[in-house]
């Protein structure tokens, strides 16, 4: 449920809410997109009705906490893409695909709200006064609920068609890596089958304790029991590495960063980047030199913290 506050910080300069699969986080931001306040509220998945009410209150609890009313530059960041034509969302784990989101919002509150992608905001968060400052050519890899990606060149979000990010989560897993670890290919909530999401989110880590240990461990019990040297679990976090460098190699492969920010819960799996980075060295190509890999500077908060960005950015437009 949403905390509530009593207290306004008219010096705010935006608020940024992240969408995801079981949680929607609205953030204000001041100067130098620091945090100020948040709250979460609970993602419905059983209606849009449902969905967009509880974005609403959302959007109004930033109003309201800011004390600036709809004055607030708000973006939203959301895991998914939407056509660029007629503002048709798709997405795996909210309930909005087919809408035409930018439009339903709009109507819902009054007003437009600028939306990025998740893993787009993420990236420009990160490019931004966070793990990413210095590199030239950033990726961020959500992994949480699900997967996602965005890449940041040089300070700026490169030009997609689609208000997309890089749908990571849904490039196809090798079969014979699956077969080699007895894993079976599994639906994926995009519709497709076999995708990378089915097994590196949260739920897919689930199923590979699920076949391997024969219950679903939740990944920070998973974590605890890695921590506490059970070989068990350890085994299946080297399985889930082992799937997670093949997706690392592909992005590598073809947009080849500077470094690699990891973020979502499952960076929070203990030594996380140690145990992709080993992995990911057994898979690299010759002797091409691997980007690093480093976890998120500004934490569960990035994603908000981007799609605040992009809401000043697009207010100085106006």
């Amino acid at each position: 449920m949403a905390a509530a506050t009593a207290k306004t910080y008219p010096n705010a300069i935006a608020g940024g809410i992240d969408l995801g699969g079981t949680k929607i986080e609205a953030r204000l931001f001041g100067a130098g997109y620091q945090s100020l306040e948040a709250t979460r509220f609970p993602t419905p998945t059983d209606t849009v009705e449902t969905f967009l009410q509880a974005l609403s209150k959302a959007i109004r609890w930033l109003e309201e906490t800011s004390g600036r009313g709809s004055r607030l530059p708000i973006g939203i960041g959301l895991p998914g893409i939407i056509n660029p034509f007629n503002g048709a969302a798709m997405a795996a784990n909210i309930p909005v695909t087919g809408l035409d989101l930018p439009a339903a919002i709009a109507r819902k509150i009054g007003r437009k709200i600028p939306l990025i992608n998740d893993g787009q905001a993420f990236a420009l968060s990160e490019a931004h006064g966070g793990a990413g400052l210095g590199a030239r050519s950033v990726l961020g890899l959500i992994m949480g609920t699900g997967i996602g990606a965005g890449h940041v060149l040089d300070g700026a979000l490169p030009y997609r068609r689609n208000i997309a990010g890089i749908e990571a989560g849904h490039l196809g897993l090798p079969a014979p890596l699956l077969e080699r670890h007895g894993l079976p290919i599994r639906p994926c909530g995009c519709g497709r089958k076999g995708c990378f999401e089915t097994y590196l989110a949260g739920p897919g880590l689930r199923r590979i304790c699920q076949h391997k240990l024969g219950h679903a461990l939740p990944p920070e019990d998973l974590g605890a029991a890695v921590a506490n040297g059970d070989p068990a679990a350890t085994g299946v976090l080297e399985i889930w590495a082992a799937l997670a460098a093949e997706l690392l190699l592909t992005l590598h492969l073809t947009l080849d960063p500077d470094c690699i920010i990891l973020g979502g819960g499952l960076s929070q799996l203990p030594q996380v980047t140690d145990h992709l980075a080993r992995a990911f060295t057994r898979v690299r190509l010759g002797p091409m030199a691997l980007p690093d890999l480093r976890l998120a500077a500004h934490g569960d908060s990035s994603g908000a913290r981007g799609a605040a960005i992009l809401a000043v950015q697009e207010a100085a437009k106006e």
